[in-house]
């Protein structure tokens, strides 16, 4: 019953946040010269061209309930790098503008955490969605930049690869669908995520000393 009632507004804060992830690879793509993302309706804040049934609201549902360790996506904004002025430069910065747009989030709930505990004051229920929010902005900032196709880190590093090996490695990401049900759901597999922990742990560390130092 306690999951479930945390699907209530985990899920909400989920889905805006891959939203705006995705909107950031679009907003950066476009600054390059990629006008994809628009012209395919995408360059928008609005949840409903972004959501993936699966991704966006059934997965992050079910890991929920188990317990497990929660993940969740939106529809990949489309682009096209061949647009871009700088085709390396361009697609580095285009994938790091994901995980980059759920650090500020992380930094935003953060903000508005301390903003609450200033006007209404300490409230239980206020500070777990705050707290929520930051934690799992930042759990999407770091996954996303495991370097395992089709994550954004994946593009980072195929840029500082040979070319042929670079299309080898990002064909990989055929198989990203198994390769992250693998990562999330079986234990063995798991404990790859324990990369992901280490950096949250330390930034959202920080975080809440800003917010006990502030609040």
């Amino acid at each position: 019953m306690e999951n479930a009632e945390r699907i209530l507004y985990i899920v909400p804060i989920l889905l805006f946040s891959v939203v705006v992830h995705e909107y950031a690879h679009g907003y950066v793509a476009n600054r390059w010269g990629d006008p994809t993302a628009a012209f395919m309706g995408r360059l928008t804040l609005n949840p409903l061209p972004h959501i993936d049934p699966i991704g966006s609201v059934l997965v992050p549902a079910v890991l929920l309930l188990g317990g497990s360790f929660i993940f969740g996506w939106a529809k990949p904004v489309p682009v096209n790098p061949d647009n871009y002025r700088n085709r390396r430069w361009g697609d580095v910065t285009v994938s790091l503008a994901g995980p980059a747009s759920n650090l500020l989030l992380a930094l935003l709930f953060t903000v508005l955490w301390i903003v609450s505990l200033r006007l209404i004051g300490y409230d239980p229920a206020l500070e777990q969605v705050f707290r929520t929010a930051m934690i799992l902005n930042l759990i999407l900032a770091f996954f996303n930049l495991l370097p395992i196709p089709p994550l954004d880190g994946s593009h980072v590093l195929a840029n500082f690869l040979p070319r042929p090996l670079a299309y080898r490695y990002l064909s990989l990401a055929r198989y990203g669908f198994l390769i992250l049900m693998l990562l999330l759901v079986l234990e063995p597999f798991r404990r790859i995520l324990q990369l992901v922990y280490v950096p949250v742990g330390i930034v959202a560390g920080f975080l809440q000393a800003l917010v006990a130092a502030a609040g």
